[in-house]
């Protein structure tokens, strides 16, 4: 699936913190290393009035009694405010107009053919959904991976629309300034299924990321095995060890049971008893560790791979119910004195819904096999060359 993704970066943290705040009636001073943020007393959020200064860039964890805050993608005060933004506005209706630019294929745009003229024709109006998810992944022997991912379904079919959702990410950019919002009009009732959608979606999209971090987070989990593993070798044969010396000591005491006087013989048989209780004790241990030894440390591995596994959490931040026009879009095409017309199926926010195939060898036309000649029909780059 397309990549509808938003980097945590530090850059995409503070415009999204300056636009919020300022949304707020907030002021910020700016330098190059920190802000300084008044939040006036009659402001409606969270954060606590008066003057905060905002150190820009990781370091010290945040303390909640100092008006000091780090400003980082993974600071508690970040988190807190994309928190407050989320349940401020957790859903919203935006309109994608059929007037803006018509969006060419890479197929027509990267090919040798010049397009003349486009004329897009709506049939219908469509609604779909975008659901901005905030995706954390992590385990113990990696850094915690957080971003934002967004995910388009429509509202009738619940077919994956993912250049929509790109449409959307554009639309609703930090440095963007397009786009009309209002309230949605979907129950939960309505949205519910296709929350579950996209969710399905967004773990569909995140699998083979999930796959590498499993593999890695098995590698580190065999190697802490495979360590602990030698550690109870070790152990094992000083315990060993320890229990031929105790079976050679209580030889040498039978021995002067057996030869000594009354008083050695007395002592003798004590200090074998003691020696007795000892290595049976020994004896057990040792027993159990080969046992455990031989069913590969069971309990140990459990744990191991239990802080090993993977904490995946998908959390749904905001809905946005978007409408937009489905219909026809024709390309008038022209190419070494020859015209031709394309008529294909088109979506605004979506571009051309359609696949086309190239007529001589039947292979779907892409940015890497664009289309090169109109004069056979549509040719791909390959047969015209």
């Amino acid at each position: 699936m397309t990549d509808a993704s938003i980097p945590v970066t530090q850059s995409a943290v503070e415009q999204f913190t300056a636009r919020y705040l300022r949304s707020l009636g907030c002021s910020i001073e700016q330098s190059d290393e920190h802000w300084v943020v008044s939040v006036p007393e009659d402001t409606d959020t969270g954060i606590s009035h008066g003057e905060h200064t905002l150190v820009r860039g990781a370091g010290a964890p945040d303390d909640d009694e100092d008006s000091t805050k780090r400003l980082h993608p993974e600071s508690a005060f970040f988190q807190r405010l994309l928190r407050e933004a989320g349940e401020r506005s957790p859903t919203g209706k935006l309109s994608i107009e059929s007037d803006s630019d018509i969006e060419t294929p890479k197929w027509i745009h990267d090919g040798g053919v010049e397009v003349q003229n486009v004329q897009f024709t709506p049939y219908y109006d469509r609604t779909a959904v975008v659901v901005l998810f905030r995706v954390g992944i992590e385990t113990v022997s990696e850094y915690q991976q957080e971003f934002l991912r967004a995910v388009a379904v429509d509202a009738r079919s619940e077919e994956h629309l993912p250049r929509l959702a790109d449409s959307f990410l554009e639309l609703t950019s930090v440095e963007s300034s397009e786009g009309s919002s209002s309230n949605a009009q979907l129950t939960q009732t309505e949205a519910q299924p296709l929350l579950d959608t996209a969710r399905e979606l967004v773990l569909d999209g995140l699998q083979d990321r999930l796959d590498e971090i499993h593999r890695e987070a098995s590698r580190a989990a065999d190697s802490e095995v495979e360590e602990y593993r030698q550690l109870q070798e070790q152990r094992i044969e000083e315990l060993q060890e320890e229990h031929s010396n105790l079976s050679s000591k209580s030889n040498d005491l039978s021995e002067r049971i057996n030869t000594g006087d009354e008083e050695s013989r007395v002592q003798a048989l004590r200090e074998r008893k003691e020696l007795k209780s000892e290595y049976h004790e020994l004896d057990e241990t040792l027993n159990e560790l080969r046992e455990r030894r031989d069913s590969g440390f069971p309990e140990r591995q459990r744990e191991i791979r239990g802080r090993h596994a993977l904490d995946v959490q998908v959390t749904p931040l905001t809905l946005t119910e978007i409408e937009y026009e489905r219909g026809e879009v024709d390309f008038e095409l022209y190419h070494e004195s020859t015209s031709r017309t394309i008529t294909l199926g088109y979506g605004s926010g979506i571009g051309v819904t359609e696949t086309v195939r190239c007529v001589s060898c039947d292979q779907e036309l892409s940015k890497h096999n664009p289309l090169q000649t109109i004069s056979n029909d549509l040719e791909c780059q390959r047969c015209a060359n």
